[in-house]
């Protein structure tokens, strides 16, 4: 399983001390410096089953000065969307972990990284 951070966040930081605490065998993405892809975002997103605006860290200023709360969230608009997360992955929401069964899950609580360990 891959597990994509940003070692400043404090629910990173609590994903990845649960990880280790079970075991786990993962490798650790730090998506602000190893940017993930317009293709890998949108592969992450099959995974998780969301949109692009579902794991948009709105309140972020970028998000501000792109004016996202504006965005049409409806499928002509999810490629913009996909974009902006490529172009500016402050945006993304964190931590994401990749399952060995091919699912995702935004770890943000305990129970959503024991969701991925138990795939």
């Amino acid at each position: 399983m891959e597990i994509w951070i940003n070692p400043a966040c404090s629910k990173c930081r609590s994903a990845l001390t649960l990880l280790d605490a079970e075991g786990a065998d993962y490798t650790v993405r730090r998506y602000l410096e190893d940017v993930p892809s317009e293709a890998e975002i949108k592969d992450v997103l099959d995974r998780l089953g969301l949109e692009p605006w579902d794991i948009t860290r709105t309140q972020e200023a970028a998000a501000k000065e792109l004016g996202l709360k504006d965005w049409a969230r409806d499928e002509p608009s999810r490629d913009r969307w996909i974009k902006a997360l490529s172009e500016h992955p402050k945006l993304i929401q964190r931590p994401i972990i990749t399952a060995e069964d091919g699912t995702a899950v935004v770890g943000r609580t305990d129970e959503a990284v024991r969701d991925a360990l138990s795939r």
